[in-house]
């Protein structure tokens, strides 16, 4: 079926309501018509992602029902009295889709605990372990622009959704080829018959305990948390009401919080892309502290399972940090404490993600702890989680991705800036006391394992036809022969589609053992690398690039020159 054959099978069907059907006669503009229809929202390794609109491309609550009647049938096929818990963010329609997709389960027999208002992504994550569900389901597209929502699956650990349980959910989603397969049932009479159960304070109590069970300098934290000085932002999301619950119920009564950007709303009015990597979302905060001069600024996304820092420079001036900087100040602080208090294990391993800093490897050899390598997307970390679990041969110690999302703690699968908040005071508490800010301690670790500095170039290509040209630049790529950057050799390429890892030099090659994924990597002599991979949440073609310089100067301006050479490479292909 064409995309014009598909957009009047909507607008054709009993199934589809009068509004969505006008919202789709309305639409003059045959490339909108043709974006909207083409595909169907792919209901990819994580679950949904896409604008929110009429439209088998789109968010809407027909594609939100058929991706939970699927499901519902992987469900019903692999558990006995399945259970599901479900919980949404700010995001416009959020709650629609957490009520449909909770009243779909239920019409399919599946009993399902519902948050009763907005909760973040890793409290969903706690809910499905905490509750022994069968799965758990977030409404969220994390931190993309207002006009998108998503759907994220987690299995019966609380993490994601990984390969080979995705790929059979999708298989049951894709055999749903009709509206009327879809099952729903009316609220009153889910409720009446137990199969939907709402939920909040009793879980929230548990979970708050639990993160406030990981403070590791809880001597420190009870004498001193009320002198550390704090400015957070929501920036409109989940994350407001946990986040300060747990700072003040340590003690730190020195947190201040961005009122413009306190109460949820999805439409995200102060920051047009909500993300804390966009340093645009702490300019409130920023004003604020012209007068209230904190010792540390931060602001969590939407769903608040990421996290970004401000923090002061030595110039005075204040800076964000990237989410490599956040990550190996974290890690070094989390093994030095442990190592400190005599609780570092000898089987602590530290994850993290093939396009995050190597400057984390550096640190977790320097403390003999083993530091390894995922796949990009913390499903995989929690995955690694559950591995040690079950084996017993490893402490899981910390987890993190360049894309500011951090976890310490096993209770949750998934990046938690709640925890990640708590840890971050406490260790900006360290080092005040030591009279250092963050800034000082992170020039410190630089001194020490090198200045290693990254950056991120996202290359926004839309519809059909960019997606096509996304696939095209990394086929291109994988099939080419590049022997050096910029007269600088290549000395290993990473084929993670095809599972193979070459050495360029030696002309010798092994396997990756990892899951399969379109991502190629590039490591030059000189220990720069670079890794060029499409999208899984946007129609981006994402190019990570890594450097390690003599100091500060030397790394920026080297990541500058291999960003400006790689891009030269990029662009050949896509042309």
């Amino acid at each position: 079926m064409n995309y014009k054959e598909k957009y009047n099978s909507w607008i054709n069907s009993e199934s589809i309501n009068k509004e969505t059907k006008n919202e789709l006669k309305g639409i003059s503009d045959e490339k909108e018509i043709e974006d909207r229809f083409y595909k169907d929202l792919d209901f990819g390794t994580g679950g949904l992602r896409g604008v929110i609109g009429a439209g088998s491309n789109r968010m809407n609550v027909y594609t939100v029902a058929k991706a939970t009647q699927g499901f519902a049938n992987y469900l019903n096929e692999n558990f006995k009295n399945p259970s599901v818990a479900i919980a949404c963010d700010s995001r416009n329609m959020s709650k629609e889709f957490a009520k449909s997709a909770a009243l779909t389960l239920c019409a399919n027999n599946i009993n399902v605990f519902l948050y009763e208002s907005l909760r973040p992504t890793p409290v969903l994550s706690f809910a499905t372990r905490e509750l022994k569900c069968s799965g758990g389901i977030v409404v969220t597209a994390s931190h993309n622009p207002k006009q998108y929502n998503g759907y994220k699956v987690y299995d019966e650990f609380g993490g994601q959704v990984t390969d080979e349980k995705a790929n059979k959910i999708i298989d049951c989603v894709n055999s749903i080829e009709d509206f009327s397969q879809i099952k729903s049932i009316d609220e009153k009479v889910a409720l009446e018959s137990g199969l939907l159960k709402y939920i909040g304070e009793d879980i929230d109590k548990i979970y708050i305990e639990r993160v406030k069970g990981l403070a590791i300098r809880k001597e420190l934290v009870n004498k001193k948390a009320d002198t550390l000085k704090v400015i957070y932002t929501p920036i409109h999301g989940a994350g407001n009401v946990p986040v300060r619950r747990v700072l003040s119920e340590l003690g730190y009564a020195g947190v201040e919080v961005v009122k413009e950007q306190e109460a949820p709303n999805g439409n995200f009015p102060t920051a047009s892309y909500p993300n804390p990597e966009n340093p645009d979302v702490f300019k409130l905060a920023l004003e604020m502290a012209k007068t209230s001069n904190p010792d540390i600024i931060f602001g969590t996304d939407p769903d608040c399972d990421r996290i970004g820092v401000v923090v002061k420079d030595s110039s005075n001036k204040y800076k964000v940090l990237t989410g490599n900087q956040t990550g190996i100040l974290l890690t070094h602080y989390i093994l030095s404490s442990l190592k400190e208090t005599n609780n570092l294990p000898e089987n602590g391993v530290v994850i993290k993600t093939i396009v995050t800093t190597e400057g984390a490897r550096s640190i977790a050899e320097d403390f003999n702890i083993e530091i390894i390598d995922v796949l990009t997307g913390f499903k995989y970390i929690g995955e690694k989680i559950r591995e040690f679990e079950d084996s017993g041969s490893n402490t899981y110690l910390f987890g993190f991705e360049e894309s500011y999302g951090y976890l310490a703690g096993d209770f949750v699968r998934d990046k938690d800036a709640v925890i990640a908040s708590m840890l971050i005071c406490e260790m900006c508490l360290y080092y005040k006391e030591q009279g250092k800010s963050l800034y000082d301690a992170l020039i410190e670790i630089y001194e020490k394992y090198g200045y290693f500095n990254e950056t991120l170039v996202s290359l926004e290509l839309k519809g059909k036809e960019g997606q096509e040209q996304i696939a095209a630049c990394i086929e291109a790529m994988r099939n080419t022969n590049i022997d050096e950057i910029g007269g600088v050799k290549i000395v290993k390429k990473f084929d993670y589609k095809l599972s193979v890892e070459k050495n360029v030099l030696e002309k010798t090659q092994n396997k990756i053992n990892l899951p399969k994924s379109n991502v190629l990597k590039f490591i030059l002599e000189d220990e720069s690398y670079f890794v060029v991979r499409p999208s899984g949440t946007e129609p981006k073609m994402k190019i990570y690039l890594a450097v390690k310089g003599r100091s500060l100067d030397n790394a920026e301006e080297k990541v500058e020159e291999f960003k400006e050479k790689v891009m030269k490479l990029i662009n050949s292909k896509l042309n």
